[in-house]
């Protein structure tokens, strides 16, 4: 069932012993999203504890630093940022079926929990997050809005992506107010990068590829590039943007290898393609710039299904 803003702030305060899940391979948003919410029930004096299939990446330590532990069994689940119960990973498997209220921006959002609050047209999940906390009666502290920015920022690539509105600007700018030390926020997030992190970056530019006339750009990570460069997916979170980079590309692909056999396809669309639509054609979605899917196959077949679907939207 659907609900309004109003009514999930009433079931979270009529709750306790609250768990909350981000998605498998974390980025800004979904642990801005769980760390902010997090933060804002432990002031109101309820117990909240937060889990996710993947590790959350070093470069993100500022939204968590000072925070106690909590051990309780869960009496109510809420989810953020999360599309679909696919994005759980294999660590969540257990909490399939029972979320009792999801949180989320993505309009390719599949209703999977019993309540659901779902804003399409936020630019960030944390803007949604940010207004929740505010109708349960949480002030917005330094470490809330800290968590709140980096969502908003991150989902936006630093506020410069067209999804980016002007409630987003707005919301920031209250959190900057608040004490978000954005400066710090944007060179740790955007600015900075381990050996690791720019050795894998180089290599996957080697492997890039121009298809369709030039307005589709592809490039690979394979599971031997994770591991020769000592970096997981999470910590690559900014590589699908760059084969949108190259002038002239409409569509940047990066096909990311999971397992033998199994790929995750990461789409970026500059302005014309609704990137969300072609990953529906796979089962997946997102939002009409960025969207993803999984596919199974060679990474020969992989390749050929995803280009063919995009130069058919390309046409």
């Amino acid at each position: 069932m659907e609900v309004t803003r109003k009514e999930a702030a009433q079931l979270l305060l009529a709750a306790d012993d609250i768990l909350i899940l981000c998605h498998r391979n974390p980025d800004g948003d979904t642990m801005g999203c769980a760390h902010a919410l997090q933060h804002g029930l432990r002031s109101l004096g309820k117990r909240a504890r937060i889990r996710c299939s993947d590790p959350f990446p070093s470069r993100y330590s500022f939204l968590w630093e000072g925070e106690a532990g909590q051990d309780f069994a869960p009496r109510f689940i809420v989810s953020v940022d999360i599309a679909d119960e696919g994005l759980f990973g294999e660590g969540l498997a257990d909490c399939l079926g029972k979320v009792d209220l999801a949180v989320d921006h993505h309009p390719s959002h599949r209703f999977f929990a019993r309540n659901t609050l779902l804003e399409p047209d936020s630019a960030a999940c944390c803007e949604i997050i940010c207004l929740l906390l505010r109708e349960m009666g949480v002030s917005l502290d330094r470490q809330a809005a800290l968590c709140l920015y980096t969502g908003m920022a991150t989902d936006t690539g630093c506020f410069k992506f067209s999804n980016t509105s002007p409630r987003t600007h707005r919301l920031a700018a209250e959190m900057m107010e608040a004490g978000a030390p954005y400066a710090e926020i944007n060179k740790r997030v955007f600015e900075t990068k381990s050996a690791a992190e720019f050795a894998a970056e180089r290599e996957a530019l080697n492997t890039l590829e121009v298809h369709c006339g030039g307005q589709a750009a592809l490039i690979v990570l394979s599971r031997e590039l994770y591991s020769r460069c000592g970096v997981t997916e999470a910590e690559l979170e900014g590589i699908p943007s760059l084969p949108t980079r190259l002038e002239g590309v409409e569509v940047g692909i990066t096909v990311k290898e999971r397992e033998p056999g199994s790929y995750k396809i990461s789409m970026r669309s500059v302005k014309r393609v609704n990137v969300s639509d072609v990953c529906r054609q796979f089962g997946g979605g997102g939002h009409r710039y960025a969207a993803g899917c999984s596919l199974s196959g060679s990474l020969d077949e992989v390749k050929s299904a995803v280009l063919k679907a995009v130069e058919a939207a390309l046409a």
